[in-house]
């Protein structure tokens, strides 16, 4: 056991009333680096204090991350999250050019779009949830461009609520911020952790069935409490998660990493190289 580790458990011992965050590892001081193979990378404790950063302050184009600002801004407006939306045309991807099992007439209500477009980074609903916006698409990015200024992100724009335009962009440093920010939101935490989920988009048809994009939730050594994936081929793999390690809340933001797997790489080694320093 680490000299650490035996100053927690004495802690523990002499004074079972202190909180649990004055209980929690620190990972102050750790040693050497993990070794990630993202471009930039970021990580802080629930204080706000950093742990380890590579290539923070660079922008760079952030896919479907943008997704969550997307939730955000539709949970902000009041908008009645039960009132039902129909996918058309005007939701298809004329950009990447993607596909989409909601068809045009699928409709489900605005929270449920908002599960999809976290959870499985639904495009189709992502872009549903834009174009029904008060005042339109464009109303809706201007929305996502303030609550960014709001959370002064100032090296963040957003153009579209699917994250399918490069113009997209931020760094691993603002979006720490728009992480902290939508964990305050319960159906954001909700959507972000729900690893499957069936949907029924018409009254005439079976259900649809959709699984998250993080398989790092169904790893039973990882405590995740909010994660979004993301991916175009000019950001390359992205992730941003929040997660409990050794019970301290740490917040991961991991972009440009090349590679399907890397990112989930890259946080098994940060995990692995937390934990050795204890």
């Amino acid at each position: 056991m680490t000299l650490s580790r035996v100053f927690i458990l004495a802690l523990a011992l002499a004074a079972p009333t202190l909180p649990l965050c004055v209980l929690a590892a620190s990972f102050d001081h750790l040693a050497g680096h993990p070794g990630l193979r993202s471009s930039s990378a970021m990580v802080i404790d629930s204080q706000g204090r950093e742990i380890y950063s590579k290539d923070a302050d660079t922008v760079r184009p952030i896919a479907s991350i943008t997704k969550l600002m997307t939730a955000m801004v539709i949970i902000d407006s009041g908008l009645d999250l039960d009132e039902g939306i129909t996918v058309t045309k005007d939701d298809r991807d004329l950009v990447q050019l993607t596909g989409s099992r909601l068809a045009y007439g699928a409709t489900l209500s605005r929270s449920d779009m908002i599960m999809l477009a976290i959870m499985s980074s639904e495009n189709r609903a992502a872009s549903a949830l834009g174009r029904t916006y008060p005042g339109g698409l464009d109303r809706f990015v201007s929305a996502m461009n303030g609550k960014a200024a709001l959370l002064d992100m100032r090296d963040s724009r957003f153009a579209d609520p699917a994250g399918l335009r490069v113009e997209n962009t931020s760094t691993a440093r603002d979006l720490m911020k728009m992480v902290n920010a939508a964990q305050d939101y319960a159906l954001i935490r909700k959507a972000s952790t729900t690893t499957r989920m069936e949907v029924r988009p018409w009254k005439d048809r079976g259900p649809l069935v959709y699984g998250n994009t993080n398989r790092l939730l169904k790893n039973q050594t990882w405590r995740i409490e909010l994660s979004k994936t993301g991916y175009l081929n000019e950001a390359g793999r992205c992730l941003v998660m929040l997660a409990r390690i050794e019970d301290e809340p740490v917040t991961i933001v991991l972009l440009d990493s090349f590679g399907k797997l890397t990112p989930f790489g890259d946080s098994n080694r940060l995990r692995k190289w937390m934990l050795a320093g204890q």
